[in-house]
């Protein structure tokens, strides 16, 4: 990608611009963020410890999991082209008082090239389905990532299950996402993020799936990717010589 022609589609930006003051409040369309943001945060932690960690977080939002992992003691930076989310974000960390977290608005494909190999964590959640072209996303955390560092991906599955699931019943039936979140057609099946991450020289470690029972508002994760899922991959280190 350029810097005139960046890897994103304009109506997902304006999208999640006109939401950005709601990315805080626990009971607006972002709560399903806030409700598996701890699920997430234990994931990753429990591959690597975050303390003392230089970490990226791609496609940040709001800032909902950089804070969080700026909490447990990493040095976090959260890019994404959404400027109102940024400012959110930004804000939200003055108000609360997250020191070692910061944001900038810049493409992840651009910040590849500007500092390659700069970062021990790279996560990027919940953004693959939302842009033109998820394969330059996943290489560019690649060549973002230190060697021997690790790079976590959370997306939805390409199904019949995901597409009731996700967004019929989130969207549509509960109301738990604005109409118009997801695109089908956008959707990523585990075998085709799993080639993405191989083309890039990524090792993928494993995958877990997130549930959800919609009676009892409960999130977990198990061995189930039909629908929601997240993969742990590992930049190789250089061979010992």
């Amino acid at each position: 990608m350029t810097a005139t022609s960046p890897n994103a589609d304009p109506a997902e930006l304006a999208k999640f611009s006109e939401l950005a003051h709601r990315w805080w409040d626990m009971d607006s369309e972002f709560r399903p963020l806030h409700e598996i943001n701890p699920l997430r945060l234990e994931w990753i932690e429990s591959q690597v410890p975050l303390a003392g960690k230089r970490v990226l977080d791609v496609g940040c939002g709001g800032g909902i999991l950089a804070d969080a992992m700026a909490r447990r003691g990493a040095d976090v930076l959260g890019i994404d082209l959404a400027g109102k989310a940024l400012k959110v974000a930004q804000l939200h960390a003055l108000e609360a008082g997250t020191s070692g977290v910061r944001y900038r608005e810049v493409a992840v494909e651009a910040l590849a090239q500007e500092a390659p190999g700069s970062f021990d964590v790279v996560t990027c959640m919940e953004m693959l389905e939302h842009v033109p072209q998820p394969a330059s996303v996943v290489a560019a955390c690649a060549r973002l990532v230190k060697p021997g560092g690790w790079v976590f991906f959370s997306t939805i599955n390409r199904n019949a299950k995901a597409f009731m699931l996700a967004i019929v019943g989130a969207e549509y039936v509960l109301g738990m996402l604005p109409k118009g979140t997801h695109e089908y057609a956008k959707l990523i099946r585990p075998s085709e993020l799993v080639a993405y991450c191989r083309a890039a020289a990524l090792d993928v470690d494993h995958a877990r799936g997130l549930q959800y029972n919609p009676l009892t508002r409960r999130y977990w994760l198990n061995d189930d990717v039909s629908v929601n899922y997240m993969i742990a991959t590992r930049r190789p280190a250089p061979a010992a010589a």
